[in-house]
């Protein structure tokens, strides 16, 4: 039975090898104060976490800051925001019978220059209603 057992060479002892894709090679170097790795600690300690682990979790799983909006949208986004007053406006005569123009498609421009505000400034995806209202 040794005999045999020495065909397939010698036992390897230790634990297994996990999955290779898995495996973390790269490393990321965070340069903090002491009152920033005190702060680290007692939130990583709070959650049972080392503090690499929580790094980690907050990392991936939190959602980031929306960035600053440029300055080129927001110069257009109070211009949309005129032209949507003046569209408004519109909206108004023609619901009040002073022009000829049809309300719906007044309407649904309007709600259209609300949703390029609302990209603009970066809340994209969300419905008019978000953005600002329509009257």
């Amino acid at each position: 039975m040794l005999a045999e057992s020495r065909k397939h060479g010698p036992r390897k002892s230790g634990r297994p090898k996990g999955d290779p894709i898995k495996v973390r090679h790269m490393t990321i170097g965070v340069r903090v104060n002491l009152a920033e790795w005190e702060a680290l600690q007692l939130r990583a300690r709070h959650m049972g976490m080392s503090p690499a682990q929580w790094l980690r979790t907050a990392a991936l799983s939190r959602r980031m800051p929306l960035p600053p909006v440029p300055e080129v949208n927001r110069k257009a986004y109070g211009e949309l925001a005129r032209l949507g007053v003046n569209l408004n406006q519109i909206a108004k005569a023609a619901n009040a019978g002073r022009t000829a123009v049809p309300f719906g498609l007044l309407r649904e421009l309007l709600s259209q220059i609300m949703c390029l505000q609302a990209s603009l400034m970066g809340v994209a995806g969300s419905s008019p209603a978000e953005a600002g209202t329509v009257p």
